[in-house]
């Protein structure tokens, strides 16, 4: 599948009305990125950082709520998603390329 095909079929499910749109679907992804870091926690915590398959399996659910959220945000701003993945491994690869990789700042 395609983040294409993702943005257009998860479109289907998107069942909010609150304006501006894109604030359900933000505060969402902020909800559901804090469930991974309180899995990736509990992990570390409690298992020594030790990942079984059920956690995979629990994290992939979660992750799978994270680029739900992601893809109505940039639908109602009415942005590709394969624009935004394309246009990001370009950023990393010039960063790469030019020994910018680490540190901080978006213009490196």
């Amino acid at each position: 599948m395609t983040f294409s095909e993702y943005q257009r079929e998860s479109r289907r499910t998107a069942k909010y009305t609150q304006q501006p749109l894109y604030i359900y679907p933000t505060l969402g992804l902020a909800g559901e990125t804090g469930e991974v870091a309180e899995k990736i926690k509990k992990i570390i915590r409690d298992k020594n950082g030790l990942v079984d398959e059920q956690d995979r399996q629990d994290l992939s659910k979660e992750l799978g709520d994270v680029l739900w959220y992601l893809t109505q945000i940039a639908t109602e701003l009415e942005i590709n998603l394969e624009d935004v993945a394309a246009g990001n491994l370009e950023k990393l690869s010039s960063r790469l390329e030019r020994g910018k990789i680490g540190g901080s700042g978006d213009n490196r």
